[in-house]
């Protein structure tokens, strides 16, 4: 790839990252006003709360954090998040706990307890401050009673692995735990719940965001049940015997309905489209007409990587020669694994569009997840243009055989040490979470 088409990709990014970062996201949808706090569509009177105690967790809930106590300091009476290993912040008044994700620990089973033993001790003058996004379903981990933590792991692990939808896999959580599907803000009542999400789903839905903690869930067993026998998933008994349970009505559903949905207020403080419009608007700065396909890019990452290169062969047989143009595109797809290799969803995209769009000049496109992770790996994502698959084949490599393993990582780890080059997109915990994004340069 070219140092020029690398350092607009990765400066295209860059502009994306900045403007959803969660800290300045949440400066600017919460203002204090002497003892008036503002959030979008509400006023609270802190005077009239004895205690403010603040709960979170995700990848960005750091960095949420990190700007409420510079709003609230010292106002803060109790404060604890639970973030993923690496992504700390230097916090005075919020205690922090690291757990691992995707697949969840005791560290945040113990977590997650501490969080509803919070919960339960807040009254009607306690404002419960919730900060939520992705990566809570993992690191908020409270097993439902009767459901161990390994039972959970295994549970996630298969999710994970299916092919199942975001939507799919929080329904299934939601009715394994004791904090998700709204359970949090039952727990909490009477207290007054105001949760700030920084969105990492399609369409920005509150019962699926984190998997919902403090929103009406939409979900029942019933739907759990049917996505572990859409993907004929092995589930441990305990698992299949809950389940059950709850579809007779021997264990109570998620939050459907109740008091406590009056005293409830969730705020989306940053998402795709925000992330989208500022690499549009430095994409154009960098002189590429600028187009945003779609921020709900979802299903098969192959399948994906299909439709974009359709698009970009569209484009490219009508732009102008010497014109330059960047189509932008978010959302979160899935890759089901059959191989034994390893990666994430945005490396086997890029390596499936690499494939579509073997041969072709004047291309470039980035993959990478906004949270700087992809799988359990160290890469965000990976860039490549027409030039990468047959200077891989020239190096001795069969692309096609990496992408049947699902070893998209192995490809590009191999490609990067034989061409001396840079495919592998590696950015470190960014500190936001506002799901993937695909950056196609062309011309």
């Amino acid at each position: 790839m070219s140092p020029d088409s690398e350092k607009a990709l990765t400066g295209i990014f860059d502009a994306a990252i900045e403007a959803a970062d969660p800290c300045e996201a949440l400066l600017r949808s919460v203002k204090i006003d002497g003892t008036r706090m503002t959030v979008p569509g509400a006023i609270y009177d802190l005077d009239a709360f004895e205690r403010i105690v603040v709960v979170g967790a995700g990848k960005a809930s750091a960095r949420m954090a990190l700007a409420l106590e510079k709003i609230l300091g010292p106002e803060i009476a109790d404060g604890l998040i639970l973030v993923k290993e690496g992504h700390r912040e230097k916090l005075d008044f919020i205690e922090q706990i690291e757990a691992s994700h995707p697949i969840p620990n005791e560290a945040g089973e113990n977590g997650a307890r501490r969080i509803l033993e919070m919960a339960r001790a807040a009254d009607e003058k306690t404002l419960l401050l919730c900060l939520f996004s992705g990566g809570a379903s993992a690191l908020l981990s409270a097993p439902a009673q009767g459901v161990t933590l390994e039972d959970k792991r295994r549970a996630t692990s298969l999710l994970l692995r299916c092919g199942a939808s975001i939507d799919e896999t929080n329904a299934v959580r939601k009715h394994l735990s004791s904090v998700k599907g709204g359970r949090l803000a039952q727990e909490a009542y009477p207290a007054q719940v105001l949760s700030l999400i920084v969105s990492d789903v399609v369409g920005n839905r509150l019962d699926v965001i984190a998997s919902g903690p403090t929103a009406r869930d939409g979900t029942t067993f019933l739907d759990a049940w049917h996505v572990v026998h859409k993907y004929a998933l092995n589930m441990p008994s305990r698992i299949m015997d809950h389940l059950e349970l709850g579809m007779q009505g021997k264990i109570d559903e998620t939050l459907k309905n109740g008091p406590c949905l009056d005293l409830i207020r969730n705020v989306i403080i940053a998402d795709i489209g925000l992330a989208l419009s500022a690499a549009k608007e430095r994409s154009i700065q960098l002189g590429f007409d600028a187009e945003i396909v779609c921020d709900n890019l979802q299903g098969e990452a192959r399948d994906a990587a299909h439709f974009l290169s359709e698009i970009v062969r569209s484009k490219t047989a009508r732009h102008e020669p010497g014109s330059k143009m960047c189509l932008l595109c978010g959302g979160e797809t899935t890759v089901t694994v059959h191989g034994s290799g390893m990666g994430g969803r945005n490396q086997e995209l890029a390596l499936a569009f690499a494939l579509e769009t073997e041969g072709m000049d004047g291309i470039a496109m980035l993959s990478a997840g906004t949270d700087g992770g992809d799988g359990p790996l160290d890469a965000a994502g990976a860039m490549v243009d027409g030039n990468t698959i047959p200077l891989a084949r020239g190096l001795g490599m069969n692309p096609e055989r990496y992408l049947d393993s699902n070893d998209s990582y192995g490809f590009f780890s191999r490609f990067d040490l034989l061409s001396e080059g840079r495919s592998h997109f590696r950015t470190g915990p960014t500190g936001t979470n506002v799901m993937d994004i695909q950056i196609m340069l062309l011309g």
